[in-house]
């Protein structure tokens, strides 16, 4: 891996769909282009992360991240008081919002922020475009606050780091949830509660508290659902199925047909898998027979989500 402070080629690299290192004032995160699908599940794979959990989406503006997010009159009060800084705010996605339905974990909402470190803000506007950006670490691991931090964890997974020197912050940013009529805190970070409640001029919860206990993305069994019924791991079709192919499905003919990968290849799995649920769900197919996915590495959180997605649920 190389360790450089020449923006340009970082966003060079950035720009052919590669992964880099950056420093933000709360760590350095691990970058990918948002909008290019591949390059998010690159990010997964590089990690080793076990889940596809939202990513944190890195604009240089406010003016930017309202292409991307709805926000309402608590979310502009929040951006306002602290961007740039270490504040991410979960809003609704945008109608034709750019950013890759996998960074979104296949969710209708966006977290996103904007980064106060001055070579964050430099290389945003030399790429000119949003970033996600995870830690860049292995996950489950602790997060890289200097540049050998990052060479160390993640030597031989990407080829770039932009040197910054130490954060100044050390600590992820503080997530708040804007979705619903109160805003929560979802993880705590660098920007603390105090602050925040002063800000908005009221008490807010947390997603420890129990009345905030399932408002954070993802823990619903049943919340990844498309609107058709799934079958899992089908290795023949049954009658009126669609087809959600992985590796060689010839002998499997189906009057609708999507295939994940057809090389058998988990990482382009991963990138294509929220998109093409999304695109049978447009269809207006009622029932989707999905192939078996090895169960190692991103398959792993491939299988997780799928799983969601098929999990029983009242249909009204």
């Amino acid at each position: 891996m190389k360790s450089t402070k020449d923006i340009s080629i970082v966003a060079s690299h950035l720009r052919a769909g590669g992964l880099v290192a950056f420093p933000t004032e709360t760590v350095y995160g691990l970058g990918g282009d948002a909008r290019d699908d591949n390059a998010v599940a690159a990010i997964y794979a590089a990690k080793g992360r076990p889940q596809f959990n939202p990513l944190i989406v890195h604009v240089e503006s406010f003016e930017r991240a309202k292409e991307f997010g709805v926000f309402n009159e608590i979310a502009i009060k929040l951006a306002e008081s602290f961007w740039p800084g270490p504040l991410t705010l979960v809003v609704p996605r945008a109608e034709g919002c750019q950013i890759s339905l996998l960074a979104s974990a296949g969710l209708d909402s966006l977290a996103i922020r904007v980064p106060a470190h001055p070579l964050a803000q430099e290389l945003l506007r030399e790429f000119g475009g949003p970033l996600v950006a995870p830690s860049a670490n292995p996950s489950g691991q602790i997060s890289p606050t200097s540049a050998q931090h990052v060479i160390v964890g993640l030597d031989g997974k990407i080829d770039l780091v932009l040197d910054g020197g130490q954060c100044s912050v050390g600590l992820e940013s503080t997530i708040v949830s804007c979705l619903g009529e109160r805003p929560i805190i979802l993880r705590h970070g660098g920007l603390v509660r105090a602050d925040i409640e002063a800000a908005l001029g009221i008490e807010i919860l947390s997603g420890n508290d129990d009345k905030a206990a399932l408002t954070a993305p993802g823990q619903l069994t049943s919340h990844y659902a498309p609107n058709a019924l799934m079958r899992l791991n089908a290795q023949s079709l049954q009658a009126g199925e669609a087809l959600l192919g992985f590796g060689d499905v010839e002998n499997l003919q189906a009057q609708v047909s999507l295939n994940l990968s057809p090389l058998g290849n988990v990482q382009e799995a991963a990138a294509n898998l929220f998109s093409m649920m999304r695109q049978l769900d447009e269809m207006g197919v009622q029932k989707i027979a999905v192939s078996p996915i090895p169960n190692q590495g991103l398959g792993e959180a491939i299988n997780d989500r799928l799983k969601r997605a098929a999990a029983p649920r009242d249909r009204g």
